[in-house]
């Protein structure tokens, strides 16, 4: 009988170890792409904007170019604390006076708005009986309501931030009624079971669950709020980037005026930013409970 070896069995060498920081290199270098892919559409449209406000300011001669409101804001941002009196503050102290009233008239309406939101969305009665007034005076303009607080509060300023809280005040209230209204069933039935009482129910389920709600009803109204200032300083006077705007314009200083409107957009973008972080650091919240 004849005996045959079998060939002992081979054993692969074990694969070394990746370098450290290579499995997440795949999705750096996706994110990488992303971020170059939003650069470049990003860059794309604003040079369609140029042009084609480049191609306005030929038709109209009397609108600043891209060129004149560039230098214009190079000027407001080089000195922009400076203090010659009531009538000539530099852009950062005009943007500190709008942004304390904006913040003042936000901070009252979000104190209303959230519970009042609450209230109603926990409860179908005080729904149908505060809706109807909401309709009715949610619509109306923001201006309509300067006239008013002037003559209650006796102080422009004072008006401007009470118009802004009456106007950041609805986005707050609906979203907020939205999201207590729309806690779901098994929800309410394990807080049945676990006996919670009133203050617990809005604490533990009503609370987590409208997060999302209202801070999309905080941007609304800070968006809101932050279109109004402008407009309302026009009328009120003193301060402000609005009364910048108005002020620059009287004086034939379109390219101030343009310049302004470029801060004013900037600073509103930055202001959406942070809710949106917001809004993403609670939704990532909700998902881990």
């Amino acid at each position: 009988m004849t005996l045959v070896q079998q060939a002992p069995p081979r054993v692969d060498p074990p694969a070394p170890d990746p370098p450290p920081g290579a499995a997440n290199r795949p999705a750096a270098v996706k994110r990488a792409r992303e971020l170059g892919a939003a650069l470049a559409w990003a860059a794309l449209g604003a040079s369609v904007m140029i042009a084609l406000w480049s191609a306005i300011a030929v038709l109209s001669p009397d609108l600043p170019t891209p060129a004149e409101a560039w230098t214009a804001l190079r000027e407001l941002l080089s000195k922009p604390f400076y203090d010659n009196g009531p009538n000539d503050k530099g852009i950062g102290l005009q943007l500190g006076a709008s942004l304390q009233r904006v913040f003042t008239g936000f901070a009252m309406a979000t104190a209303v708005g959230v519970p009042l939101g609450f209230l109603l969305g926990g409860s179908r009665r005080a729904w149908k009986a505060a809706n109807p007034v909401i309709q009715v005076l949610r619509p109306v303009s923001p201006l309509a309501w300067f006239p008013l607080g002037l003559v209650a509060l006796k102080d422009a300023p004072e008006a401007a931030v009470f118009v802004i809280f009456i106007t950041a005040l609805w986005p707050t209230v609906i979203n907020t009624a939205a999201g207590a209204s729309s806690v779901p069933v098994d929800h309410r039935n394990v807080a049945r079971v676990f006996k919670f009482g009133r203050s617990a129910y809005v604490r533990h389920v009503m609370v987590p669950h409208s997060l999302p709600a209202i801070v999309t009803g905080l941007r609304l109204s800070m968006g809101i709020a932050w279109m109004v200032i402008v407009a309302v300083e026009m009328l009120s006077g003193g301060s402000g980037i609005g009364f910048f705007v108005w002020n620059s314009y009287n004086g034939g200083n379109l390219a101030a005026v343009t310049a302004a409107i470029l801060v004013i957009g900037g600073v509103g973008v930055l202001l959406d930013a942070a809710f949106v972080r917001l809004g993403r650091h609670v939704a990532l919240e909700e998902a881990r409970s």
